[in-house]
């Protein structure tokens, strides 16, 4: 085969993205292509050991506003242009990165980090009883939505009745196609505009919370200006929550689809913390990095890139190379050294990270120990994916409390 099995960022691809990255690492692995939105050239990285590269290589940033190429630009795929979005520790470089992410990691104390714990498991047996109750339910909407959500209203201190709101706003905010760019700048304000009435509501009404925290984070007599603050909250909340619930989402169908596996994990006392590395490494919410852009022409992996050059680094090809994992196809919740870029790598490595982790060592068992015969109440095939090129997550996922496996 000497063509792509699927046209990156296709509605093929989008549901099984796995035979075009395998092509990829294997024939082209640096591959340059039109990006949907724009028919913007652009590169995308695939294997493991050069995305990890790419991801720390500081040639690459994250600021695509001052260094992408005017094509770039002009196709509106700056994250956050125009926001204050683009001052987030996300997607700013070194100096300003590392004074923020000190600012912002101070906040992270670990007696919060340790409440965190009880928060997940009262937001989970809360969405576990309402389950039950309905005997049939569906996992993203009844089950990692609502978790996703209590938790992260409870540790930022948001109201969670805007959660449908702001899942609408991050698909906005990341379309994969020319006819929803329109909706991008809205989906970012959407966003940014929820992040300031929080900030403002923390300054009137100061409480045990992570705004409250940030809002009073110092360090060596600094601290965070207001837009600064604001796009540290909205970074938080695109962190936060459609992420971990396509996580969740994403690992329940894996040990649907691995029964031997569900079985180790509700019955192997101590396997939770590999299980979810595992998990992460075998489908996880980020399909790709948000995109570096080349601040000089530059040779990497043998490919010379232009300045300016927008890159893409595909963690879930890196997460299934063959030259990294033996069998990287098959789930395997034993695995020992376990290094993978589920969550990033680098700098910029997700914010998100330990909550990630938290909710899915809690999440993921508690509910297979709760529904032990659970299963799939549609037909596999019938499953589907978002079209979204940064993020990997089912639409829905319907099952039952009462199925015939196990």
């Amino acid at each position: 085969m000497d063509t792509l099995p699927a046209p990156l960022f296709s509605a093929t691809y989008f549901q099984d993205p796995y035979p075009t990255l395998g092509w990829l690492r294997d024939t082209s692995p640096v591959h340059e292509f039109a990006f949907p939105v724009g028919g913007v050239r652009t590169w995308i990285v695939t294997r493991f050991d050069d995305v990890r590269t790419l991801l720390a290589d500081q040639r690459f940033s994250s600021e695509g506003g001052t260094w992408g190429n005017p094509e770039f630009q002009a196709a509106g795929l700056v994250s956050g242009a125009g926001s204050v979005l683009e001052k987030a520790v996300t997607v700013v470089d070194p100096p300003a990165h590392t004074r923020l992410r000190r600012l912002v990691m101070s906040a992270f104390t670990p007696s919060r980090i340790a409440q965190w714990q009880t928060v997940v498991e009262k937001a989970v047996a809360a969405a576990l009883d309402r389950c039950e109750a309905r005997g049939s339910f569906d996992v993203m909407e009844h089950y990692a939505g609502p978790v996703s959500s209590a938790v992260m209203g409870e540790i930022l201190g948001l109201r969670i009745d805007r959660h449908e709101q702001l899942v609408q706003a991050l698909a906005q905010a990341f379309p994969s196609d020319d006819a929803q760019m329109a909706q991008v700048a809205e989906g970012f304000a959407r966003i940014c505009d929820y992040a300031a009435d929080l900030v403002a509501e923390k300054r009137r009404r100061p409480d045990d919370d992570l705004t409250t925290a940030l809002l009073q984070a110092r360090e060596d007599g600094d601290q965070l200006s207001e837009e600064e603050l604001v796009a540290t909250v909205a970074a938080m909340i695109l962190a936060g929550s459609d992420t971990i619930r396509a996580f969740v989402g994403n690992a329940a169908l894996a040990l649907l689809d691995h029964p031997d596996q569900r079985d180790l994990l509700v019955e192997r006392p101590g396997v939770e913390e590999s299980a979810v590395e595992e998990l992460l490494r075998y489908e996880g919410a980020l399909s790709t990095a948000l995109f570096r852009v080349t601040t000089e022409e530059l040779t990497f992996a043998g490919t010379v890139l232009p300045a300016g050059a927008p890159v893409i680094a595909a963690l879930l090809s890196a997460n299934r190379d063959p030259r990294q994992f033996d069998e990287p196809d098959r789930l395997d919740l034993t695995r020992t050294r376990l290094r993978h870029v589920g969550l990033g790598h680098g700098l910029h490595n997700c914010l998100g990270a330990a909550l990630a982790r938290l909710e899915g060592r809690i999440a993921i068992p508690a509910l297979f120990r709760r529904f032990p015969q659970l299963d799939l109440a549609v037909a596999r095939q019938d499953l589907r994916y978002i079209e979204n090129w940064a993020m990997r997550r089912l639409v829905t996922l319907p099952v039952r409390t009462t199925g015939t496996q196990r």
